[in-house]
């Protein structure tokens, strides 16, 4: 490869930071405290399952840091895998992120991106269908999508300077914004009517039974509902590990990436609370699904749980609508470069070693992996069409926890049978925050397994199918 052909360092600590905060915030965090109240049925267990989460994450962030400084290639997590297990390993994981990781969730987001973009332009209706085939349909909103998947992509095969200027922008603007949501919330949003209605329920979770009466909920039933709970905020925090793919254009990558995993997980998890301190201070937990106004359907029942516009509405007044809406514009372009920008370094480093299309382990002359986001790119608008991408995010979230718990074991590993390899960072804590880490998410691992067997073995399905795709491409 020549030298006009190879990865360019471009990424100083504030980009990799901004990947890492800018792919972590999408639209999640207005949203998805909603279906968390309808789950634990009280504010504090509610901020219990963001604090929670958050732990988790800045502990995984600690951990991976380690591995970061051993292995600052392009690729991140798959080299991590392939190197403390096997070159099977990493291509499992290389393979679901594919096929559903990455590419369901840049789907996801710019459908987001799309549906909130026909907030501020009518015309962008979901209700507006061009050409249906079975559960494939095409309208204005896909055509939206697509579009601006189509045009990130494009961005990015320009050069890693251009997606991080494009990165820096948004990440900046949505870092303000949502510190103004606080802000706001917090001095102008919040209601003594919901405070005192929350106050004597704070620590008394309770879900919807049969005929809608409320059923309280303690013991197992408490810690099953907290691990249910936690796929909404997991999910949310998700993609900090994105930072790790770019490690080939990172500057001084055994110290900036360790770094910027802790800086940006920390940060998004402290904005994520404090979003939540103004959800539960300007709306009652609970509410009723036919209510009349937005305090009567509470948190559990926001319009289409679109928990940002109500918390402010109060404010803003009919304009609340509408601020949202930009702001999640905002939000879910920024956040769809970083994961469009990453993800193609991992299937660049699976071709590189013969485990994916040949033509993906290429760079063009900017320095990129063009060919990785084309490919990836098209698999998205597929998903986009399809309207599948939900779901399979769904199946995924439990084959993303197996691969976060196998990651950060292969710590222990690399420890064990790998002494000699130089680690310039050594993981904070070490063993314990790994080691709590490992049992947390195996603790909600296991929760799902038996309570929402929908989320697991579907996940388990697309992972096991790499075996054979594994073994195709290696005779190939």
């Amino acid at each position: 490869m020549n030298e006009e052909h190879a990865f360019q360092r471009r990424l100083n600590l504030f980009d990799s930071t901004a990947i890492v905060v800018g792919s972590m915030i999408g639209s999640g965090i207005f949203i998805v405290s909603a279906d968390i109240a309808r789950t634990v049925g009280s504010p504090g267990w509610l901020m219990t399952v963001w604090i929670i989460s958050g732990i988790m994450t800045i502990f995984a962030a600690l951990s991976y840091g380690e591995l970061a400084g051993m292995f600052p290639k392009a690729g991140g997590q798959y080299v991590y895998l392939k190197e403390a297990y096997n070159p099977l390993t990493g291509f499992l994981y290389g393979w679901t992120l594919f096929l559903v990781i990455q590419t369901g969730t840049i789907a996801a987001v710019g459908m987001a991106f799309a549906k909130f973009s026909g907030v501020l332009v009518p015309w962008v209706s979901e209700n507006i269908v061009w050409f249906r085939a079975g559960f494939f349909k095409f309208g204005p909103v896909q055509l939206v999508a697509i579009g601006s998947i189509a045009f990130l992509t494009w961005i990015n095969t320009r050069g890693i300077q251009q997606g991080k200027k494009v990165q820096n922008a948004f990440t900046s603007g949505k870092f303000i914004l949502l510190i103004l949501f606080i802000i706001i919330g917090l001095g102008f949003a919040s209601n003594f009517t919901a405070m005192k209605i929350n106050s004597p329920i704070f620590w008394s979770p309770e879900k919807e039974g049969a005929g809608g009466q409320d059923i309280p909920i303690a013991g197992m039933a408490l810690i099953a509902a907290i691990g249910m709970a936690m796929v909404g905020s997991l999910f949310s925090s998700d993609a900090w590990n994105n930072i790790t793919f770019t490690a080939g254009e990172v500057i001084n990558p055994r110290k900036n990436i360790p770094l910027s995993l802790f800086l940006g997980t920390l940060v998004v998890t402290i904005l994520y609370l404090l979003a939540n301190v103004v959800y539960i201070t300007a709306l009652p937990v609970r509410g009723e699904p036919e209510g009349a106004d937005i305090a009567t359907r509470g948190m559990q029942y926001a319009l289409n749980d679109r928990l940002g516009t109500a918390a402010i509405s109060g404010v803003f007044g009919n304009y609340t609508v509408l601020i949202m809406a930009a702001f999640i514009v905002i939000s879910t372009f920024g956040c769809n470069n970083g994961l469009i920008l990453a993800g193609a370094r991992v299937y660049y480093a699976m071709a590189s070693d013969g485990i994916f299309f040949k033509k993906v382990g290429t760079l063009n002359k900017k320095g990129v992996p063009a060919t990785g986001l084309v490919i990836q790119g098209i698999w998205a608008g597929l998903l986009c069409l399809s309207g599948t991408y939900g779901q399979l995010l769904d199946y995924v979230v439990f084959a993303v926890l197996i691969f976060y718990v196998l990651t950060i074991f292969g710590l222990f590993r690399l420890r064990k049978y790998h002494p000699e390899i130089d680690r310039p960072y050594k993981a904070f804590g070490y063993p314990f925050i790994p080691l709590i880490y490992i049992i947390l998410a195996s603790a909600v691992m296991i929760i799902l397994f038996f309570y929402k067997p929908e989320y697991t073995w579907p996940g388990l399905i697309i992972v096991l199918l790499g075996i054979p795709a594994y073994f195709f491409w290696r005779k190939s």
